[in-house]
């Protein structure tokens, strides 16, 4: 039986569209202290970003790379649910996404979870 994760990051998607969301979710098995749990998103190549649209069922509109959940806001709270999207536009037929998931105490990251993704061009079809 394998043992789980400290933290586990899980993304429905494995490949996307441009302006298509995203589902994510964090799951929290870290039984020592924290302040704050992260989710950093990086476009391979570009500046572009993913805007955070959602998270734990509340709209939010956080256009940035990356989002701080503070360890108070999760109240007793063990899962992170998130919904991003990107405008990005890959130059080639893709761009690969890397999703990073920490938890942060006093500063410093204590443990990860990576996921990778890619954001396909849209076919001529779907314009």
């Amino acid at each position: 039986m394998q043992e789980k994760k400290e933290l586990s990051l899980t993304i429905k998607e494995t490949e996307i569209y441009p302006n298509q969301e995203i589902h994510g979710r964090i799951e929290v098995n870290y039984n020592e202290r924290f302040d704050t749990i992260v989710i950093n998103s990086q476009i391979e190549n570009s500046s572009d970003i993913f805007n955070y649209i959602q998270l734990n069922g509340k709209k939010i509109n956080h256009p940035y790379a990356r989002l701080s959940i503070y360890k108070k806001d999760l109240e007793e709270k063990r899962i992170v649910d998130f919904i991003a999207i990107t405008q990005h536009i890959p130059k080639n037929d893709f761009s690969k996404v890397k999703f990073r998931a920490s938890i942060i105490q006093e500063h410093k990251e204590v443990t990860n979870d990576i996921l990778f993704l890619r954001i396909k061009k849209e076919s001529n079809e779907n314009l």
